[in-house]
C-alpha cells in the first residue's frame, strides 16, 4: 500500500516537472496517453468498481451515489476547467493570481480518487485488482499535473513558485489512502459507507473518462494512433482479470 502512495506523490510531481523540459504550448504527445487513459479507466470502473458497489449494497441506493460522483464531476470542472482531462489554458487574464478553486475542485477529486484504495480482502475487488487501480488513476493523474503546473507558470511567472500549489495535488490522492486505510477504515466497511464512497467516485470516473474519449474524436473522424491508444487502454484494462 505505502508503493501506492509514493507511486501517486511521485507521478503528480514527475508530470509537474514534465513542463521545465517539454513547451506547454505544444501537448499533441498528451491526446493518445488521455485516449489511453481514458479507456483504461472506464473499463476498471465497469467491470470492477461498479460491480463491487453493487454487490456491497444490493438495490438502487448505489445508483444515487453514481449519479451525484457524475453530475458532481460536472459542477467540480466549472471550477477546475478540465485540467482532470489535461485541458491546457493559454489566457493570461489572472495573471499573478492562484487558481484556488481550481486547486480546490483538483484536490478533492484526487482525495476521492485516493480513498477507494482500499488495501484489506473486506474491499473485494477493489483491494485484489488494487494495483491496477493505482495505475489508473496515476495515469489520469499525468496529463493532469501537467495542465495544472502549465496554468500556474502562465499566472504566477515562476516554477519556484508553482512547485507549492503542485505539491499541495500531489499529497491529496495519497492523503485520501491513507485517511481511508489508517483513520477510517472501520466505519467505512460497515453500513455500507463505503459502497456509497465506490458509486461516488464510480461516477467521477465515468464523467471524466467517457469526457476524454469523447474528446479525442470531436469531429468523429478516425485517428489511428487514439484509437490504437484507446484499444491498449481497454484490453490492458480488461486483462487485470486474467492476472
Amino acid at each position: 500500500m505505502w508503493f501506492a502512495v509514493f507511486a501517486l506523490f511521485l507521478t503528480v510531481l514527475g508530470a509537474g516537472w514534465l513542463t521545465r523540459l517539454l513547451p506547454t504550448a505544444r501537448t499533441t504527445w498528451m491526446k493518445p496517453l488521455l485516449a489511453f487513459s481514458g479507456a483504461y479507466l472506464f473499463t476498471l470502473t465497469v467491470t470492477h468498481l461498479l460491480p463491487e458497489a453493487l454487490q456491497m449494497l444490493p438495490g438502487h441506493e448505489v445508483g444515487y451515489f453514481v449519479l451525484a460522483g457524475f453530475f458532481g464531476q460536472m459542477v467540480l470542472e466549472v471550477f477546475s476547467q478540465g485540467v482532470e482531462h489535461g485541458h491546457v489554458h493559454h489566457h493570461t487574464e489572472h495573471a499573478g493570481r492562484v487558481p484556488f478553486l481550481l486547486l480546490f475542485s483538483l484536490v478533492l477529486h484526487s482525495f476521492l480518487e485516493g480513498s477507494i484504495l482500499i488495501k484489506t480482502p473486506a474491499a473485494g475487488d477493489v483491494s485484489q485488482n488494487f494495483y491496477a487501480i493505482v495505475a489508473g488513476v496515476a495515469l489520469h493523474h499525468i496529463p493532469a499535473a501537467f495542465a495544472l503546473m502549465a496554468a500556474l507558470l502562465l499566472r504566477l511567472g515562476s516554477f519556484r513558485r508553482a512547485v507549492p500549489y503542485l505539491l499541495l495535488f500531489a499529497v491529496a490522492g495519497p492523503a485520501g489512502i491513507i485517511v481511508s486505510n489508517f483513520v477510517v477504515l472501520e466505519q467505512l466497511l460497515t453500513g455500507g459507507l463505503y459502497a456509497g464512497l465506490l458509486g461516488l467516485v464510480a461516477g467521477n470516473f465515468l464523467h471524466v473518462s467517457t469526457t476524454i474519449l469523447f474528446e479525442t474524436s470531436p469531429d468523429h473522424s478516425l485517428n489511428v494512433r487514439k484509437m490504437l491508444a484507446t484499444l491498449a487502454g481497454l484490453l490492458l484494462a480488461l486483462a487485470v482479470d486474467l492476472v
